[in-house]
């Protein structure tokens, strides 16, 4: 526990019934009281913020969650809404000198999130939602790569399932299927993915891609049938800065398949495995490898699931605005994602290779 005064934090997107903030951000705060407490949740109507008050023990309700956002009374404001909404609240929330965790992705395109990336001043320290980069399991296997364990990476290899963006989805989740959203197969199980690969092998400096859409309509329950206008399969093939070579495969609607990402040195080999169904940043991940005693893999609480690694990425966002440094993952490097995700378009769309690292 920080002999500092608690971290005050106000959560945008709070529901007392369902969704991302009651069954991941609320779970890994509790966890982490020495350094947090729930000052304030917001949500779409006062009634709703209301009910999320009371059941998770905040100090305040707002029924605006600009509101919250400008509230002298948080330091922290955690943006947990959907993608479309991120950019007023980030926004307002800079403005107020306020730092921000924001969920992955930062906005609907590489525009928003540039605009946001700006407007960060001096005094926020601000966290970008990829919590997969995070895990302890990834964390000890970038500390493997760094240290030469494994000698020069050759060639990587990963598979990454979810079973988002099948061919049924719940009324709350139709907007996912809209590329205009923001919040697609490509941006949210290939973003949290290419994160990872990028912190392990360095950045991509050509890329070859094939995003497809497999199922074209997909049923709404209780709506009926919508038309899909993004990707719900993806395939990248690329070549990193240090020389090594990958390839990726987001597939969407898949249930019972591990995630698996393979990555072979000329001293060695790592593997990491997960099998959370809704993709897997959003649980806890095993790492195996072919070095003798490798570093161990330590988590910060004792959390599965959802809210495993979002713990650890609060953790590591209370360290940085403890002692004033930023290490953890920023809305630079949202930027920088979201322009390797156009650039990963861009190859799908013309058919072409796309060389040139995208900075």
């Amino acid at each position: 526990m920080s002999a500092q005064p608690p971290i005050r934090v106000g959560i945008v997107g709070a529901n007392a019934k369902r969704g991302w903030a009651r069954d991941a951000h609320i779970p890994a705060l509790r966890e982490l009281l020495g350094d947090f407490v729930l000052s304030a949740v917001s949500a779409r109507t006062q009634v709703l913020a209301e009910e999320a008050r009371e059941a998770y023990g905040a100090e305040a309700a707002f029924g605006d969650s600009l509101e919250l956002a400008r509230s002298p009374s948080i330091d922290l404001v955690c943006v947990v809404v959907k993608v479309p909404e991120h950019r007023a609240v980030v926004l307002a929330a800079l403005a107020a000198g306020k730092h921000v965790y924001c969920e992955w992705p930062l906005g609907c395109d590489l525009a928003e999130a540039q605009e946001m990336a700006a407007a960060v001043g001096p005094g926020s320290h601000v966290m970008i939602g990829l919590q997969g980069l995070s895990s302890p399991a990834v964390r000890a296997a970038i500390d493997l790569v760094q240290s030469g364990s494994v000698g020069r990476p050759l060639a990587m290899r990963v598979y990454s399932p979810t079973a988002g963006w099948g061919t049924q989805a719940p009324p709350h989740y139709a907007y996912l299927q809209d590329k205009r959203n923001g919040a697609t197969l490509e941006t949210i199980a290939g973003g949290h993915t290419l994160a990872v690969m990028e912190a392990l092998v360095g950045a991509f400096v050509e890329v070859d891609a094939r995003n497809s859409i497999l199922h074209s309509q997909i049923d709404v329950v209780g709506e009926g049938a919508v038309e899909r206008t993004c990707a719900d399969h993806m395939m990248v093939l690329g070549r990193h800065a240090g020389g090594c070579v990958s390839t990726l495969e987001v597939a969407g609607g898949v249930t019972g398949k591990p995630f698996r990402l393979e990555l072979d040195g000329d001293a060695g080999w790592i593997r990491i495995t997960g099998d959370f169904v809704g993709g897997f940043q959003g649980g806890v991940l095993t790492l195996e490898t072919s070095v003798n005693d490798p570093p161990p893999v330590v988590a910060t609480t004792d959390l599965t699931g959802p809210p495993a690694n979002l713990a650890e990425s609060y953790a590591r966002l209370a360290s940085d605005i403890r002692a004033g440094q930023r290490t953890v993952p920023d809305f630079e490097r949202a930027v920088r994602l979201s322009r390797l995700l156009e650039t990963i378009d861009l190859a799908s769309t013309s058919g072409h290779r796309t060389t040139g690292a995208p900075t």
